[in-house]
């Protein structure tokens, strides 16, 4: 199923870093910048998170919270937040669940072979839980100014 701007967020529950059951309709109310990417403490999504980070306060200041998922287990994430002092959640998605709701585990292809991997992804969600943006081409080190918010 390929999301589209205008439809309903797929409902999920997932473990934070900290191991604490979140779930989407935690947020609701809230407006959400929910980011997929790849793996903890790779040069492309280490750019990507920091840049949300130095952020943050103007995020904040416009009501949206942050959320990032990563198929990475919670003490890689617990590992990621403290060595950057990213602000804002992490989810585990071990299983992929998550990332198979909003068709984020695709199949890919680097160096001539193929292999299923995260597509780097944001969605942006409004306080009713409808994808009001999705950014597939993330530019990891400007990801902020994509967001048009």
């Amino acid at each position: 199923m390929q999301l589209k701007i205008g439809d309903k967020a797929p409902t999920f529950t997932c473990k934070d870093q900290n191991g604490n059951l979140v779930n989407l309709t935690d947020f609701l109310g809230k407006k959400l910048i929910l980011y997929f990417y790849p793996k903890d403490d790779t040069s492309g999504c280490t750019a990507q998170a920091c840049n949300l980070k130095d952020n943050h306060e103007l995020l904040n200041a416009k009501g949206y919270t942050v959320i990032g998922i990563s198929s990475d287990n919670e003490k890689s994430h617990q590992k990621f937040i403290a060595k950057y002092e990213l602000p804002f959640i992490l989810l585990a998605d071990t299983e992929k669940t998550v990332h198979e709701l909003y068709g984020t585990w695709q199949e890919k292809k680097m160096y001539g072979r193929t292999y299923m991997g995260t597509a780097r992804t944001t969605f942006v969600i409004d306080e009713n839980g409808v994808i009001t943006n999705i950014i597939e081409k993330v530019n990891t080190k400007n990801h902020v100014e994509q967001l048009a918010i």
